[in-house]
């Protein structure tokens, strides 16, 4: 019995070792079907985070803060103003310019007036030369005897005299119209010098409130208020969430297939494995981390290690998922990438393909215009 007993035993354990080895045949064949249909298709890595634009707000003038209408992680519009500065010395500047316009516009008007009265006085030294001539003319026939020689020379004096007068009136005229350039006030030099300095101190008070260049989320405020800051200091920013998106980098030998367009699936440890986003490779970046990096490394030299580099690779997600579950700035994603479809390019031949762009003085400057027109046309019927 004792025999009978140790050979079920053995032929037990070897059928145990045999489905083992059975299983384990099976499992390895269901991995080389899965890797050879799918898996050899796919590279994936863990080292990849939410990339996104910080759009930084900054001073654009030497100014006292009053008001903070923002503060971190509050969602702002574009357009929605963010921060305040004292008006006062610009608008001051404004009062100052608009002044500066009525005056010369006036000085202009007096300069075209004084140039009109100048070729009146041109015409009348013209119609004195005329009758000095007709003098002169009449007495030199009339020498014979009807008038001296005398009376003969100052009528050619006259007409020296005359001459010399309508010289110097017509160099007055010449003067007077070259200081005016010509008779529209509106295009007048010292007119247009003095609207572009309007413009300029509307343009500065009009940067007396600032407002958010795009939607977003309020990030790194260190403004106060009562703090003076200086133009150029940074005061918040803004980051468009809306429109992050991943930097996955992968190992150069997991490059070779990926092409541009390719789908790509994202996880995050923020919302697990529950929700999956969508993307797509946008482009995969022109040189490793190493090479870009404030101490590149030195190749050339002889203490040479080879390591394995890696490449950023930028993945554009789907802003209707991106909408339903929000993502920050820096949080760590892993991405799988489906290199089946090879037809993309291995570079992208993207031009500009996304643009950015924030507000500019265009509403400053309109209003400038009208205020300039407003000011001549007042300034020049009062001269009137």
């Amino acid at each position: 019995m004792t025999t009978e007993a140790q050979m079920r035993r053995t032929v037990r354990r070897r059928l145990g070792v045999a489905a083992i080895f059975c299983l384990c045949l099976l499992a390895a064949a269901v991995y080389a079907v899965h890797w050879y249909l799918q898996g050899r298709f796919h590279e994936t890595t863990d080292d990849a985070y939410v990339a996104g634009n910080i759009v930084a707000i900054t001073a654009r003038e030497n100014a006292t803060i009053t008001a903070l209408l923002a503060d971190n992680t509050e969602a702002v519009r574009q357009r929605q103003p963010l921060v305040e500065f004292d008006p006062a010395v610009a608008r001051i500047a404004v009062s100052a310019a608009e002044a500066n316009l009525a005056r010369v516009v006036r000085s202009v008007r007096g300069a075209i007036a004084s140039a009109d009265t100048y070729q009146s006085r041109l015409a009348q030294a013209e119609v004195q030369l005329a009758g000095a001539r007709s003098d002169y003319e009449r007495r030199q026939s009339a020498l014979a005897g009807a008038v001296s020689r005398e009376e003969v020379n100052h009528a050619r004096e006259a007409v020296q005299g005359a001459e010399a007068a309508v010289n110097a009136a017509r160099s007055d005229v010449v003067q007077s119209r070259a200081a005016i350039a010509g008779t529209d006030i509106a295009v007048n030099p010292d007119v247009l010098a003095a609207a572009a300095q309007l413009r300029a101190a509307m343009v500065t008070l009009s940067h007396m409130r600032l407002t958010a260049p795009l939607d977003g989320v309020v990030a790194q405020r260190t403004a106060q208020v009562g703090q003076r800051v200086a133009a150029g200091a940074t005061l918040m920013s803004v980051v468009p969430l809306a429109g992050v998106w991943i930097d996955a980098n992968f190992k150069e030998m997991q490059l070779s297939g990926m092409r541009v367009g390719q789908k790509v699936s994202i996880t995050t440890d923020l919302y697990g494995g529950k929700v999956i986003y969508h993307g797509h490779i946008q482009g995969l970046g022109a040189g490793s981390g190493s090479a870009f990096s404030l101490l590149p490394p030195q190749n050339a030299s002889g203490n040479w290690i080879k390591i394995v580099q890696r490449v950023p690779v930028r993945i554009a997600l789907d802003a209707a998922e991106l909408r339903d579950h929000p993502l920050r700035i820096g949080l760590s994603v892993a991405a799988d990438v489906d290199i089946n479809d090879q037809s993309g390019p291995a570079v992208t031949n993207a031009v500009g393909s996304s643009p950015m762009r924030t507000e500019t003085d265009d509403a400053a400057l309109a209003a400038a215009d009208v205020a300039v027109a407003r000011i001549i046309a007042a300034n020049r019927a009062a001269a009137r």
